[in-house]
């Protein structure tokens, strides 16, 4: 494989990557040549997000410490306590939970959950994947938020409180491999008849073909 060059664009903002430095200047070369552009050397800050470089070890990390600190001070979280996880055993996310008459449904209005759940799935995309199990579920009930559901946004910035400073890391490395984690009794999705099925194990074999198929039709 021959070098590779990527161009990332926002705005009037040009980021370039590329595995090869000689490609890289004459890429930016050309980019002048055609363009009134300005070059700023290497990227230090980029929508929120920091880059910090060990190149000695091969390292580069990416931190949304500042964009945290403001999303919890704009949902006045700036001085909670931290928490050890963002979700826990035991923890129910449902639509049982939501508003069940009009006055909890205007008490809910006042509670800017929608907004909430945004800035955090803005951290989860860019450097927080730890986050995204229990954003991807909160973001079910962005139409009709309960309580219970708000109390859950709160501690997921309860624990970005105590893990702000995390960072999404890569490390360079000549081998891959790929980890992944799932609700292996989808008890926080999928409610009270699909548990009972999978008590057995028989059906429990079914439900997980279904599901495998289901993430790997969209695959090809």
């Amino acid at each position: 494989m021959g070098p590779i060059m990527r161009i990332g664009k926002y705005v009037d903002d040009i980021l370039l990557a590329s595995s090869c430095v000689k490609l890289l200047n004459e890429t930016k070369q050309v980019l002048n040549n055609h363009f009134d552009m300005k070059d700023l050397g290497d990227a230090f800050f980029v929508l929120g997000i920091q880059i910090h470089r060990d190149r000695s070890k091969g390292i580069l990390g990416l931190s949304q410490r500042g964009y945290i600190e403001k999303v919890l001070k704009r949902f006045n979280m700036h001085s909670c306590s931290s928490c050890a996880a963002p979700i826990q055993k035991g923890d129910k996310l449902s639509k049982s939970q939501c508003p069940q008459n009009e006055k909890e449904r205007a008490e809910m209005e006042k509670v800017p959950y929608a907004s909430a759940v945004g800035s955090l799935i803005y951290a989860q995309v860019c450097t927080r994947p730890d986050i995204a199990f229990v954003v991807n579920a909160l973001g079910r009930y962005l139409s009709n938020p309960g309580l219970n559901h708000w109390k859950a946004v709160k501690k997921v910035m309860r624990y970005l409180q105590g893990t702000k400073d995390y960072m999404l890391t890569y490390k360079r490395s000549d081998q891959l491999e790929v980890t992944g984690y799932f609700d292996s009794d989808f008890e926080l999705f999928l409610g009270k008849v699909l548990n009972k099925h999978l008590q057995l194990p028989q059906l429990w074999k079914q439900s997980m073909s279904l599901v495998m198929r289901l993430l790997v039709k969209p695959c090809g």
